[in-house]
């Protein structure tokens, strides 16, 4: 018996459709499984270099937590490229403002930085409220 390492091929991999509901779940612990769905790991046929993951419904995204004092303590940093031009803003701020944005980031830097991470970011979808858009996918829940 030949001994060979299978690739799965873009059209072999069909896409399937989870929701996450993100009330009360930790930030960075919620992230990483959305990670790794989205990179397709969680698959017995995953190959690194195909978009073989799986799209994740994000809904709740307001309601996410962050452990000890990170809410006020952290901060998201912006630089317009001027001199002067860097503004920082707490997690709490930001989480008020734009929920989408901290489930977002978090996720889109444990992702690959290349093209290919790229295009698995647009796989995800991330709603401030209970409810997306999403029902004609049927999504079935992401496991636990």
């Amino acid at each position: 018996m030949p001994r060979q390492t299978y690739f799965a091929k873009a059209a072999d991999v069909t896409p399937a459709w989870r929701h996450v509901d993100a009330e009360g779940q930790v930030l960075g612990r919620l992230a990483t499984r959305i990670a790794t769905v989205l990179m397709g790991k969680h698959r017995p046929d995953y190959t690194p270099h195909v978009l073989g993951g799986d799209f994740v419904i994000v809904t709740n995204a307001e309601k996410i937590v962050l452990t000890g004092h990170k809410a006020q303590q952290k901060m998201k940093l912006r630089y317009s490229g001027y001199p002067g031009g860097l503004k920082a803003e707490s997690y709490a701020s930001l989480l008020k403002r734009r929920p989408r944005v901290v489930m977002e980031d978090a996720v889109r830097r444990m992702l690959p930085k290349n093209k290919l991470g790229r295009r698995m970011f647009t796989n995800l979808k991330v709603y401030a409220g209970p409810d997306h858009p999403h029902h004609a996918q049927q999504p079935v829940p992401l496991d636990s």
